[in-house]
């Protein structure tokens, strides 16, 4: 009995550090995917929206884009912060809280 103490001990330290390169990775990941580019068809896909209305967020100017020889080309990181500044809670106030 007195050694799984120990044992134990060791065991959560472990988990801990799996805990933390977990972190580290999916926060690399998202570095790498903000830095990428989706075309026309995967922001439709991604966003299940509809070509038209992805042309209307290129129009107004709410999504920026590149275009190279007739196709689109939008930035992750601009697409993420499309949906942040469009969320919603509904179970906030807009200062925040409940």
């Amino acid at each position: 009995m007195t050694d799984l103490i120990p044992m134990l001990l060791a065991l959560s330290q472990q988990i801990k550090e799996i805990k933390m390169m977990v972190q580290l990775l999916r926060q690399s990941r998202a570095v790498v995917l903000n830095d990428s580019w989706l075309d026309n068809q995967e922001v439709l896909q991604l966003l299940h929206i509809s070509l038209r209305t992805l042309q209307t967020l290129r129009s107004n100017g709410t999504l920026p884009y590149s275009k190279i020889r007739g196709k689109f080309y939008y930035k992750v990181s601009d697409i993420e912060q499309l949906l942040q500044e469009n969320y919603y809670n509904h179970n906030f106030k807009q200062d925040g809280s409940k």
